[in-house]
């Protein structure tokens, strides 16, 4: 889902930052308030873990790629605040030193797999699994289910980005001048790519991890207390 430089204006890429910077400083507001020296090294592991799974990705046309990402993993343990903060270190480093997304697209990339990714998985976690206790089927059936749609909402977005630039973007005779895609094309491609291998890779990520701590650490995650959207 990572964005190279090149895909997207540089009027998109500045909008795609002023949305992002506040989420980025409400989390690190939250983050600094909330995270204790238990759950500390905790992001920090989930930061490194996001950053391992999502090197493992491959090429989609239209510009980007399909990999799994972690963040709804990271947001059923710590909360979304906490995701956004994780995710987002993590595709700083991989911007940086590995050139893997862009640093104009960095905002852009954040607000996809830092910022809608772990909200959304987040939020049908919460709906399936609300009332139910920390041993229940329904805490990582609920997880597996929140990072599949919160994937693939985030790829739908890095379409719609990248399949506006076209209609937006162009010379006097129609040609393009970022990404050549328009949504007909580009939506297809993210969400075929995402639905199908991606999201799949997410899901067993997620519940898989939250079904071991179930049965390997029975009551870690109740001691834990994620950092809410409120």
């Amino acid at each position: 889902m990572h964005i190279p430089d090149g895909y997207l204006s540089p009027q998109t890429c500045v909008a795609m930052y002023v949305v992002a910077i506040p989420f980025w400083m409400m989390a690190a507001k939250k983050v600094k308030r909330e995270l204790t020296t238990k759950t500390v090294p905790l992001l920090s592991v989930f930061a490194a873990f996001s950053f391992v799974i999502m090197m493992f990705n491959a090429p989609v046309p239209g510009g980007t790629t399909a990999h799994a990402v972690g963040g709804t993993l990271m947001a059923v343990i710590l909360g979304p605040w906490a995701a956004c903060i994780g995710v987002s270190s993590a595709l700083l480093i991989q911007a940086i030193f590995f050139g893997d997304g862009g640093i104009l697209t960095f905002g852009a990339n954040c607000f996809n797999m830092a910022i809608i990714l772990p909200f959304v998985g987040y939020g049908v976690y919460r709906l399936i699994a609300r009332s139910a206790s920390y041993d229940s089927s329904r805490q990582w059936i609920g997880a597996a289910v929140g990072s599949y749609v919160g994937i693939n909402t985030a790829a739908l977005a890095a379409a719609i980005e990248l399949g506006l630039q076209p209609l937006f973007f162009h010379t006097a005779n129609g040609t393009p001048l970022y990404c050549p895609y328009g949504l007909s094309q580009a939506i297809p491609a993210m969400l075929i790519a995402h639905m199908t291998v991606a999201g799949c890779a997410e899901v067993v990520v997620t519940g898989g991890v939250i079904l071991f701590m179930q049965k390997a650490m029975p009551g870690f995650i109740s001691q834990i207390h994620p950092i809410e959207v409120v």
